[in-house]
């Protein structure tokens, strides 16, 4: 996982506000009331256009399969404009052409792109940089997804989404199918946390660009040859945790978010000896980011 989910905080605050308000708490009295049934939802950031930007350092392997950790610094971008919404992926942007309903389940339906640079750049193992670095990939394609609201309480979600995406610029040439399932909830007014389950499949050109090793690769790495198929290259889960500054999600302004998560490699993506000899099929990932909504 990419230090890009910090813009799940972002989105989780649009939850909360794009959410049917069944119940209200006053608190300027010192004494709380209850309103039962639909009640007028206050406006909020996200009424509209909408934008968020941030920055965030994450701490995570310097390649798929590394043991090597490295430190990277990425922006974030999120918002709706006219009705069109774009959300961060990793290394990249979907965006949504079909806007939500105000109530019951949102439809999402439009284009992923991603840029991919594992093996690029940033390879701290001796032995895996004599291989040579890789080319940089741009991988486009569709996406679409659902998300189900008000499961446990008015304000939860559970969300599934697919992105399917090719190569298109003759680096692996390859496609790649990225599922997901995120549950959202908010803790307070300020705070969320959400939950994503995810994986990754490749077909045989990006499991031979990425975990194959040749004869003129054995030679020069002393890795013995390996030939990488297709299928399913890794497993993941992430937990993240956001805080709004002024203790309200749905005004905007300034937001801090932390990320963990935790994923294992599978397949080809496991058995190769870029993994298993030089790396490790466990890889975690950390990461700390500020954002701004407006």
């Amino acid at each position: 996982m990419s230090f890009t989910k910090t813009s799940l905080f972002i989105a989780a605050s649009a939850a909360i506000a794009g959410q049917p308000l069944m119940a209200q708490t006053y608190q300027d009295t010192g004494e709380t009331a209850e309103v039962s049934g639909p009640a007028e939802r206050p406006e909020t950031v996200f009424d509209g256009d909408w934008v968020s930007v941030g920055i965030g350092a994450a701490y995570s392997p310097s390649y798929d399969g590394s043991d090597d950790y490295v430190v990277s610094v990425l922006p974030i971008v999120q918002g709706s404009v006219g009705g069109v919404d774009f959300n961060p992926r990793p290394g990249g942007l979907a965006v949504d052409f079909i806007p939500d309903a105000e109530e019951g389940p949102g439809l999402d339906l439009g284009v992923a792109a991603r840029i991919r640079r594992s093996r690029a750049s940033q390879i701290k193992d001796p032995v895996v940089k004599s291989l040579g670095e890789l080319d940089t990939a741009i991988e486009v394609g569709p996406t679409a997804g659902i998300s189900l609201p008000a499961l446990l309480n008015p304000y939860d979600s559970l969300s599934f989404n697919v992105d399917m995406r090719w190569d298109v610029a003759g680096a692996h040439d390859g496609m790649v199918i990225d599922p997901s399932v995120t549950y959202f909830t908010p803790l307070s007014r300020g705070a969320v946390a959400s939950l994503t389950l995810g994986a990754e499949y490749a077909d045989d050109s990006y499991a031979d660009y990425y975990f194959s090793v040749d004869a003129a690769g054995s030679t020069v790495s002393g890795l013995p040859q390996f030939q990488a198929e297709g299928g399913f290259t890794k497993a993941s889960a992430t937990m993240l945790l956001g805080y709004d500054l002024d203790g309200d999600a749905t005004n905007g302004g300034l937001a801090l978010v932390g990320i963990g998560g935790y994923s294992r490699m599978l397949g080809d993506a496991k058995n190769t000896p870029l993994t298993s000899i030089r790396g490790d099929a466990d890889q975690w990932f950390v990461a700390v980011g500020v954002g701004y909504t407006f």
